[in-house]
């Protein structure tokens, strides 16, 4: 049970709010909007506040921030969706807006969410925590487990995987876990930053070392002694960089631009690329000794598209985070949630926590039902849906056993026996290329003579090294 205070001059509105808590057994404590700072000190207890829009909310969300300012406000409205439609900003310091009639479901997620802004409050630096690596399948609790093995090690790792997959958020971990923790993890994508300046970005300069250096400055290597060094993109390093980080790797030292003075590095390095570093060094783009200095422990981040069953752990991880900063919060249906994992996400879990940003602006506190949905996951999903087939006409359906019909069975010496699993993997195999031949090779039609999603099948083309007719 939770106790809420409700502040509305309008009597019959703060009764129908009320009548709300009371059904979902929660303590509403009602008052005028008068009385609502005296209230709010008197019952230390309430864990939100909901205000109506009733002229005098400015007067009341003055009360509240100076007798309780850290206590969780909601404004309510019954033309709240209107409000939003033509632009009205939610005032500082309130967490949301919801409509009237209050829902079930909006009203629990606005609890929710301010029950996770309380307990944010209460444990004071939360925000410097690493994000979870989030995800209940077999890939990756396999990078959860080389993130335990490797972490209260020195060891150089490198990361790799697409853009989007969560590079960052594996780097964080291994610091969170490791006996550098209490000490700077600092991060820099060497991608982002022009050749000519990244040796200034990461050992620092001294005054006067090139136009425009007005001082001197510390780079990141010196900003993380004793810590971790994140370089994101390293793939994208220039040659000449490349020879001098080999050199603090191998001596763990370096000077500043324009200095002479080395400077020791007690850093633990930490590299990520989307790029296939090997073919880097084949193309000569990337030295082939940096490569083994940083690949001492190599950690390979799955594609979304490869883990589609992490997809609904990973929207309640992005909704959670969305109400933890006070961005509103929002609900998933099961149909929509069964669209977004039949989407192959080419942008990774930055794609998808982009489409739930989005979601929680345009159903705030509400469900999101398919038809809410990017119309490119609507399509993906329509592509991926299993249908009944019927067999071609003229085609044999083979033997009925017990009313069903059945393939046709191979002949087999019973004394000698039958692989079975190997025999179903050929007939598999067939099927897939008799469908892909009859479709030109198209994956989704031939996905849908199979019944099968379109994902499913490409996964299988990927495993049986099936290639599509040309």
């Amino acid at each position: 049970m939770v106790q809420v205070l409700v502040v509305d001059s309008d009597l019959g509105r703060r009764s129908s709010v009320e009548a709300v808590l009371q059904y979902l057994e929660h303590d509403p404590v009602v008052t005028e909007s008068a009385d609502a700072g005296s209230y709010a000190a008197q019952t230390p207890g309430v864990a939100m506040a909901l205000v109506g829009i009733d002229g005098q909310e400015r007067s009341t969300l003055q009360q509240l921030a100076e007798r309780r300012p850290e206590l969780p406000v909601f404004l309510f409205a019954s033309d709240a969706d209107a409000r939003r439609r033509g632009g009205e900003g939610t005032p500082q310091g309130v967490l949301g807006l919801l409509d009237l009639p209050l829902r079930q479901g909006q009203l629990t997620a606005a609890l929710r969410q301010a029950l996770s802004h309380n307990s944010r409050n209460r444990e004071h630096g939360g925000a410097g925590r690493a994000p979870r690596l989030v995800g209940e399948s077999r890939p990756v609790q396999r990078v959860t487990s080389l993130i335990e093995q490797v972490a209260d090690t020195d060891a150089s790792v490198l990361i790799l995987g697409e853009s989007g997959t969560g590079k960052e958020v594996v780097a964080r971990n291994i610091h969170a876990r490791s006996s550098r923790r209490s000490r700077p993890f600092v991060p820099i994508n060497c991608g982002a930053i022009p050749a000519d300046l990244l040796e200034s970005e990461l050992f620092g300069h001294e005054k006067g070392a090139f136009t425009g250096a007005i001082s001197s400055r510390q780079g990141r290597f010196e900003m993380a002694q004793g810590g971790t060094v994140f370089l994101d993109e390293i793939g994208d390093m220039s040659m000449h960089m490349q020879v001098k980080l080999l050199r603090v790797l191998q001596e763990r030292t370096f000077e500043r631009v324009g200095s002479n003075k080395p400077i020791h590095a007690d850093v633990r390095v930490i590299a990520a690329t989307h790029r296939n570093l090997d073919s880097g060094i084949r193309d000569g783009t990337f030295r082939e000794d940096l490569f083994y200095r940083l690949n001492v422990f190599p950690i390979e981040i799955p594609a979304l598209r490869e883990r589609p069953g992490d997809i609904p752990v990973l929207v309640e991880e992005i909704i959670r985070r969305i109400e933890d900063e006070g961005r509103g919060s929002v609900r998933v249906s099961p149909a929509a949630m069964s669209a977004l994992s039949a989407y192959h996400w080419p942008g990774n879990v930055r794609e998808l926590a982009n489409v739930v940003e989005r979601l929680a602006i345009l159903c705030p506190y509400g469900e999101v039902g398919v038809e809410q949905l990017p119309a490119k996951i609507r399509e993906a999903a329509r592509e991926d849906a299993p249908v009944e087939v019927e067999p071609p006409r003229g085609s044999a359906t083979g033997q009925r056993v017990n009313g069903h019909a059945s393939l046709p069975l191979p002949e087999v010496d019973w004394a000698e026996g039958i692989d079975l699993k190997h025999h179903l993997t050929e007939v598999e195999q067939a099927l897939i290329r008799q469908a892909l031949e009859r479709t030109d090779g198209v994956v989704g039609q031939a996905a849908r003579l199979l019944g099968l999603r379109r994902t499913t099948l490409v996964e299988k083309l990927r495993r049986y090294d099936i290639e599509r007719p040309a």
